[in-house]
C-alpha cells in the first residue's frame, strides 16, 4: 500500500512533464511496459527507496478558462481529501497569476504537507524571479525544471521524508474490492450479497461516503469486501468528472486482492470503466467484470455475445477476464459472481511446480522457438515462477534481449492455455541464463 501524492495547479506550469519524468523513470526500470500507461495521470514512483502513487490532477480538465476555475477548485479540494501530499506547481514565466492565489488559498488551510513548486526555472535570472512565490503565503518553494529534471530531486526528498509509513494490515482474508463508476449499482450488489440494509442505498449517485469493510462468510466463502464508496456528497461535486471516480478508486484497488469491476449494462463499458480496468491491470489484481441491470438492456440489439466481444476488443491484449451478466435488483447470478472472484484469487495466487512447468513450456518452445532477430536465434533452456503474490515468470535464455512482445505474449496465451490464470495479469520476464 503506497501513499498518494497529488500534483495541482493550473493548465500549462508543467505538470504533466513532471509527472511523466517521475513516472518513467520508474517504468524503464520495472520494465519497458508495452504500449505504456493507458491513462497518463496515474503512476507509481519511488525515491530513496519510498514508493508512492502519483496522481496528476491536471489530465482531467477539459473546457475554457471559466470552466477551468470552478474544475480546478473542485480538483484541488478533492486532492486535499484524497492525497498524503500535495505538489502545488507554478511557472515562474508568467509570475503569480490570480488562479495560483485561489489555489494557494486553498491550500493553505490544509493541515497535509503541501509543496510549492516552481517550475521552468532554468537560468539564475529565474532563480532570482521565483523569489515573488513568497507571496503565495505556503512558506519555502523549490525551484526546478521538469523539463531537464534540475532541482526534482530536492523536491522529492522533501515529499517522501513527509508521508506517512502505510503498513500493511496483515489480513489472512483476500480483500475483494467493488469498483466501478458511480451509480452502477455497487452498493446494491453488496447489500444483495450480504442480505442486510448495512449499507444505505439510494439512487443519488455517491451517497457511500468511505470506503467499508465488510466481513464477509456465507455459502463457506469467507473474505473481506471493499465497497469504493462511489463519491463523497459535495454539493459542489459535479458527479460526471472522471477524475473522482480513478482517484476514489485508487486506494481501494491497490489495497485488494480481486477487484470486482461493475458496469452498467445501459451505458457499457465507456472509458471511465476502462480507467478502472487498466488500474487493476496494472496492479496486477485479479478481475472480475459484472455487467449489472442487463435485464434493462434492449435485447434485439443486444445479445451476450456480442457484448461480451465489445468488452473482450477493449481490453486486449489482456483478454482472459471472466465477464458474467448480472441483475442485483433480481439478484440474478450474483453469488456466482462471489464464486468466480474466489476462483480468480486463487488462480492469482497459483503455483506452478517448476518441473511441470518446463515439462509443459519447453516442447511448445521448441516447436515454435522465438524468431530469429538480426540473425541470432534465441533458445530457451528453462523458465520458473518467481515467488511474488502474483503470476511471474522468467524465461530463460541466451539472449533475452532478443525476445520481442508478440513471443512473450505468445508464451503468456501458452501459460494460460496449460494452466488456469483466468482473471489474472501475468508478467513474463526474459533473463540471462
Amino acid at each position: 500500500m503506497s501513499a498518494i501524492v497529488a500534483i495541482v495547479g493550473r493548465p500549462n506550469v508543467g505538470k504533466s512533464t513532471f509527472f511523466n519524468r517521475l513516472i518513467q523513470r520508474r517504468e524503464a526500470i520495472v520494465d519497458a511496459v508495452s504500449g505504456v500507461t493507458r491513462d497518463r495521470h496515474y503512476g507509481k514512483s519511488d525515491w530513496n527507496g519510498k514508493e508512492f502513487s502519483l496522481i496528476d490532477t491536471g489530465g482531467y480538465v477539459v473546457g475554457s478558462d471559466d470552466v477551468f476555475e470552478k474544475e480546478i477548485d473542485k480538483q484541488v479540494e478533492l486532492a486535499i481529501d484524497e492525497a498524503d501530499a500535495i505538489i502545488f506547481m507554478v511557472d515562474v514565466e508568467s509570475g503569480v497569476t490570480g488562479m495560483d492565489e485561489d489555489v494557494a488559498k486553498l491550500l493553505r488551510k490544509v493541515n497535509k504537507p503541501v509543496f510549492l513548486a516552481v517550475n521552468k526555472v532554468d537560468n539564475v535570472q529565474r532563480q532570482a524571479d521565483a523569489v515573488e512565490f513568497y507571496a503565495l503565503g505556503l512558506g519555502n518553494y523549490y525551484s526546478l525544471s521538469s523539463i531537464n529534471g534540475s532541482g526534482t530531486g530536492d523536491l522529492l526528498d522533501a515529499v517522501v521524508k513527509e508521508l506517512p509509513d502505510i503498513e500493511e494490515e496483515e489480513s489472512e482474508l483476500p480483500r475483494f474490492a467493488v469498483v466501478g463508476r458511480p451509480n452502477a449499482g455497487k452498493s446494491s450488489f453488496i447489500n444483495a450479497l450480504i442480505g442486510e440494509e448495512r449499507y444505505i442505498v439510494t439512487d443519488i449517485a455517491g451517497t457511500t461516503r468511505d470506503s467499508i469493510d465488510t466481513k464477509y462468510n456465507r455459502f463457506g466463502f469467507e473474505f473481506n469486501l471493499v465497497d469504493t464508496a462511489g463519491i463523497r456528497r459535495k454539493a459542489k461535486v459535479k458527479e460526471d468528472l472522471e477524475f473522482y471516480s480513478v482517484m476514489r478508486s485508487v486506494r481501494a484497488i491497490e489495497h485488494a486482492d480481486v477487484c470486482i469491476l461493475l458496469l452498467d449494462a445501459t451505458r457499457g463499458f465507456d472509458g471511465q470503466v476502462q480507467n478502472i480496468f487498466w488500474l487493476a491491470q496494472r496492479n496486477n489484481k485479479g478481475i472480475v467484470i459484472l455487467v449489472n441491470k442487463w435485464d434493462l438492456v434492449e435485447k434485439e440489439t443486444n445479445s451476450v455475445r456480442d457484448f461480451t466481444a465489445k468488452i473482450k476488443k477493449a481490453i486486449e491484449p489482456f483478454d482472459d477476464v471472466p465477464i458474467l451478466f448480472i441483475s442485483v435488483l433480481t439478484k440474478q447470478r450474483i453469488f456466482k459472481a462471489i464464486e468466480t472472484a474466489v476462483d480468480v484469487f486463487k488462480n492469482r495466487s497459483k503455483k506452478v511446480p517448476t518441473r511441470k512447468l518446463n515439462d509443459i513450456m519447453l516442447p511448445i518452445i521448441e516447436h515454435t522457438p522465438p524468431p530469429a532477430y538480426k540473425g541470432k536465434y534465441v533458445k530457451i533452456k528453462f523458465c520458473t515462477q518467481l515467488p511474488t503474490p502474483y503470476p511471474q515468470f522468467a524465461f530463460f535464455c541466451n539472449l533475452p534481449q532478443y525476445v520481442r512482445d508478440p513471443y512473450k505474449r505468445f508464451l503468456e496465451n501458452k501459460l494460460r492455455e496449460n494452466f488456469d490464470f483466468s482473471g489474472v495479469p501475468i508478467t513474463i520476464f526474459m533473463r540471462k541464463k
